[in-house]
């Protein structure tokens, strides 16, 4: 099990970042993310595997004026 936002979500064996984003629904273009407090590049959501019990954390930026 991991968090992810707090919330509990059934780990995987060879779980990406890009896997947790398709089972939580996240398609907003501008997120940043942190698994275990460690920034994930955009670039590594597909390579970056994430351990059971891990806390990931999803951030929508906004921007405005």
């Amino acid at each position: 099990m991991i968090l992810v936002n707090e919330e509990p979500l059934a780990w995987q064996e060879g779980m990406t970042v890009r896997d947790i984003l398709k089972a939580r629904n996240y398609r907003f273009p501008m997120l940043v993310i942190h698994v275990d407090d460690v920034l994930v590049a955009k670039a590594d959501y597909d390579t970056t595997t994430v351990p059971d019990g891990a806390v990931v954390k999803v951030i929508h930026l906004i921007s405005g004026g």
